[in-house]
């Protein structure tokens, strides 16, 4: 089906200013668009191999394959290859019963499979993981999937596969056990786990069996703390509602949705409980936290709920979320500006789809992202689509 452009629109953004920056994406627009029909939203609420609603991760998988976390049906959608043409069905599926049911843990036990709320997806030592946020728990398989409802292999923050409560049942938390895991990152190998509800980042140098605790812990000073800013104010070691990581020109990044940051560890991976960052992009200081350096309009050093990166071509892409925008970063520091942007048409404009109806190229709450050879995935959660797009040259 093809998926036309909409007119043109007038955004929102400061008056007087103008911040162009360079495209993130290429400005012809993405390859092709998954899930979406123009302006019909109840097509999207009625599950389908070619339909998706709210999805807030993507997989872009080092053996072809794509991966997406269709997040309002509760389920994983898998094709095959990366598809050749918009709204292309999904030919494998995982959750469910089959394309056409949908329901949390698909309103039966809770199972090696069954899903409620997925979000983050991501590539592992060849295999895939999936953050099962409101199981409270990660889903490992050791290859991606090959057949519809293929069990996990290894299943991280519950004990069995029938348990799904935050914590396990307890009021504080464990180095085993999760509470609205969101992100997951390979990063040098490790496996990191955005356990957000805990306001922590969990570290697993290595992952083989089930229940298994993590390694490292940031954003809290021990494994069963989980007060959000650790029980204070922001500080340089202190989380609330992280989403995503990755590495980044040797820079281990966090996206600190909850106080509209991404943190950065200058030397990579950190090898103590609590460390603290060195360097923050949205934020000026690392007492600050509040969405757009205390502005309404953005700019091109500010950040709205960040809740996504990517790394690409040495670029460090961030889902600045609530802003409805791409962002591209090229330095590290404190508050460095960015460089590139996708999604508004300059660095002082906001609003889910520029304020208008969505169009090919715009952009309404991006909540997750992934990238390989160029390619970029964005989870397009508000227009309930994913969009697949080369970067800029």
């Amino acid at each position: 089906m093809k998926v036309s452009l909409s007119p043109s629109f007038e955004p929102v953004k400061a008056p007087g200013t103008e911040q162009l920056g360079a495209p993130l994406l290429h400005p012809d627009g993405p390859e092709r668009v998954l899930g979406w029909v123009d302006g019909d939203f109840a097509t999207a609420l009625k599950p389908g191999p070619d339909t998706l609603f709210g999805p807030r991760g993507a997989c872009l998988h080092s053996d072809g394959s794509l991966w997406v976390a269709d997040t309002g049906h509760h389920r994983l959608l898998g094709w095959q290859s990366v598809p050749e043409a918009d709204n292309q069905p999904a030919e494998l599926l995982v959750g469910q019963p089959n394309f056409a049911h949908e329901g949390r843990n698909a309103k039966a036990q809770p199972n090696a499979h069954s899903l409620n709320v997925p979000t983050g997806v991501t590539e592992w030592r060849g295999g895939l993981v999936v953050a099962d946020a409101w199981n409270h728990r990660v889903l490992i398989w050791h290859t991606p999937p090959t057949r519809h409802n293929q069990l996990a292999d290894i299943i991280l923050g519950q004990a069995r596969v029938d348990e799904v409560l935050a914590n396990r049942g307890a009021d504080a938390p464990t180095g085993a056990t999760l509470h609205w895991p969101y992100g997951v990152a390979e990063v040098d190998g490790r496996l990191v786990v955005c356990d957000s509800g805990n306001r922590r980042v969990l570290i697993w140098n290595d992952v083989t069996e089930t229940g298994q605790p993590a390694d490292l812990v940031l954003g809290q000073a021990d494994f069963t703390s989980r007060d959000e800013n650790a029980g204070g104010d922001v500080n340089a070691m202190s989380m609330r509602w992280p989403h995503g990581a990755v590495m980044w020109n040797g820079q281990f990044a966090v996206a600190d949705a909850g106080n509209n940051r991404v943190m950065l560890w200058s030397g990579g991976l950190p090898g103590k409980n609590g460390a603290p960052c060195d360097g923050l992009i949205g934020q000026a200081g690392f007492a600050d936290c509040d969405h757009n350096m205390v502005n309404y309009y953005p700019t091109a050093q500010a950040l709205n709920m960040p809740y996504a990166l990517a790394e690409s071509g040495g670029l460090l892409v961030v889902a600045d979320t609530a802003n409805s925008r791409l962002v591209g970063w090229t330095e590290a520091g404190m508050a460095p500006p960015a460089a590139r942007l996708t999604g508004q048409p300059d660095f002082a404009s906001k609003g889910d789809n520029g304020w208008g109806i969505a169009r090919r190229d715009s952009l309404c709450w991006p909540y997750g992202l992934g990238a390989r050879d160029g390619l970029v995935a964005v989870a397009d959660s508000g227009n309930n689509r994913v969009l697949l797009w080369k970067m800029a040259p």
